[in-house]
């Protein structure tokens, strides 16, 4: 896939982990506090565990393309003590990254990406597989998330990319 290609993709994965976003911390707001931060011997144990780590990753990795460095003092850091603090932060960031991505360079998407790991050592890449790693890893503990707001409220939202996307998708474009 050329850059061009790779960075509009990157940029509809970046537009649903907005929406995707919005939807879950919507359905976590619905819960009561002793859900929201009961240990559900989940990886990151609660859902307010989990959506601190998601941000937290998203900031190492973003400030990492960004040359913005930001390391977590570890991998379950809490990064803010309430939902509607850590709300307006993912809120805000997810713009930051629909930014950042729009911004980028066609060639950089497919160029050689360096960077140094959280244990100090350096690392080499291409940036469209480091930005896959980030969205996937959103969407792995995402749906963490979304199974804990299953089993608590029986009723977690869809996910589904094709409800986001609401493309102009034609099929005679794609049969040639």
């Amino acid at each position: 896939m050329d850059g061009k290609l790779m960075k509009e993709h990157f940029k509809r994965l970046a537009y649903y982990n907005k929406w995707a976003n919005t939807r879950i911390y919507d359905a976590a707001a619905t819960l009561d506090s002793e859900d929201y931060y009961a240990d559900r011997r989940a990886f990151f144990r609660s859902v307010h565990g989990t959506l601190n780590h998601i941000l937290a990753i998203d900031k190492l990795w973003f400030g990492r393309i960004t040359g913005n460095p930001y390391i977590p003092p570890s991998l379950d850091v809490i990064l803010h003590d309430n939902l509607a603090d850590l709300r307006a932060t993912r809120d805000a960031f997810d713009n930051h990254i629909i930014d950042v991505i729009g911004d980028l360079g066609e060639d950089r998407v497919t160029g050689v990406f360096r960077w140094t790991t959280m244990e100090g050592a350096p690392y080499a890449s291409t940036l469209d597989r480091c930005l896959t790693q980030n969205f996937n890893h959103q969407t792995h503990h995402r749906g963490q998330v979304h199974t804990l707001l299953s089993q608590l409220t029986g009723n977690a939202p869809p996910l589904d990319f094709f409800l986001c996307m609401n493309d102009d998708f034609n099929e005679e474009d794609h049969l040639q």
